[in-house]
């Protein structure tokens, strides 16, 4: 900071008695102008009363401490609201992909309904958390509501970021959880049914979500030369529209049983064309020709619910893996999860349950232990 200071010069000596008298310029009783320069050499000024020396200089003190911790924002930047920043916000996420873009869209017209007149500045932890309140109960899904929120703090974060706001009024305080729904996890069975139900070209796809784990995108948009027949192994590259996938975590190749790989050569075989799945002429499928079937052949499987979608079939594999007792990191790996933690919360339950283990671990040291005892007494009598 080039200078900061507090100016005694408010009064004016008034000519007709020669006493001092407030200044007009600067409004009645207005004695202290408090001053500093910002890091662009810009002068701040503050005004205060009189008897209130004491005052500018502890706002002259927050200021200054506000700029050595990285943490001071222009009192005029601090004004801007939120339906502001959104829109600037939203004219540099625009680079992202197209769905995700729009979503955002989405997320940000209920904020600024929300919050859209108020400076940055004036959103509290207190008001984040009346938000998520009034939105739940408008009806809105636990996981919608969750959303809302990591989309409020990533722009509030960003906003941190730029020095427009001190600080993120979101956190884990105000989170509203993302709920505690468990995935329906769909039989064997089922998944044969399923498999039976759909037009024989669709097939394919039903293999590709219960044994690879692909997402409904990425089965549409998996084209012949993405999958090593000979080796057994898928590499998801893109999308249905032929957008890359988002992250590399996504486009993790994944192994293949040769079973499996028998059965996608043979659909391609059959089928023609330069996807894996079809639409029997030899076209490329789309994802809601596959949902269509979905929704079509699960009426007629006995148990499975009316809200089951294809992206339920990775809940079959994750349940298949971990019933074959492989850790959690192999399962995140095969999944494509970002971080292990995503598949504790959505799977821990499926894992079987640790007590009897570690109960049986602590007895059977007990029970050395015991004959060993046993033993000793004996030798000694």
């Amino acid at each position: 900071m080039a200078f900061r200071s507090i100016q005694d010069r408010w009064y004016v000596i008034d000519p007709a008695t020669g006493k001092r008298v407030p200044s007009a310029r600067h409004g009645q009783g207005m004695r202290y102008r408090a001053r500093y320069k910002d890091a662009a050499g810009k002068e701040v000024t503050r005004a205060f009363p009189d008897k209130e020396k004491s005052k500018a200089q502890r706002w002259l003190d927050e200021v200054t401490t506000s700029q050595v911790t990285g943490t001071y924002v222009d009192p005029k930047t601090a004004r801007t609201t939120v339906a502001d920043w959104c829109a600037t916000w939203l004219a540099g996420y625009t680079t992202r992909r197209p769905r995700t873009v729009r979503q955002a869209r989405v997320h940000v017209a209920q904020i600024t309904a929300a919050f859209g007149p108020m400076p940055l500045s004036a959103v509290r932890p207190s008001s984040v958390r009346s938000w998520t309140v009034e939105l739940k109960a408008a009806g809105l899904a636990d996981s919608y509501v969750y959303a809302l929120h990591s989309r409020l703090s990533q722009v509030m974060s960003d906003a941190v970021h730029d020095g427009l706001l001190a600080r993120n009024p979101c956190s884990r305080r105000t989170s509203p959880g993302a709920g505690g729904q468990r995935p329906y996890v769909a039989t064997t069975e089922q998944v044969w049914a399923l498999h039976d139900a759909v037009a024989d070209h669709l097939r394919p796809a039903i293999l590709l979500g219960a044994f690879v784990g692909l997402r409904t995108a990425e089965v549409v948009g998996l084209r012949v030369w993405d999958v090593d027949f000979m080796r057994g192994v898928v590499r998801p590259v893109q999308q249905g529209d032929g957008e890359p996938l988002k992250s590399e975590t996504s486009r993790t190749p994944l192994p293949i049983p040769q079973e499996l790989s028998v059965q996608l050569s043979a659909a391609v075989a059959r089928w023609g064309g330069d996807h894996v799945v079809t639409d029997g002429a030899g076209r490329q499928t789309s994802t809601w020709a596959i949902e269509r079937a979905i929704r079509s052949a699960r009426t007629t499987i006995p148990g499975l619910p009316d809200a089951f979608r294809f992206h339920d079939l990775r809940h079959y594999l994750a349940s298949l893996l971990i019933g074959s007792g492989l850790d959690v990191k192999v399962v995140q790996h095969r999944l494509r999860h970002g971080s292990a933690k995503t598949t504790l919360d959505t799977y821990g339950h499926l894992w079987p349950d640790s007590d009897e283990s570690a109960r049986a671990a602590v007895g059977a040291v007990l029970a050395a232990r015991g004959d060993w005892l046993g033993t000793e007494r004996a030798d000694l009598r």
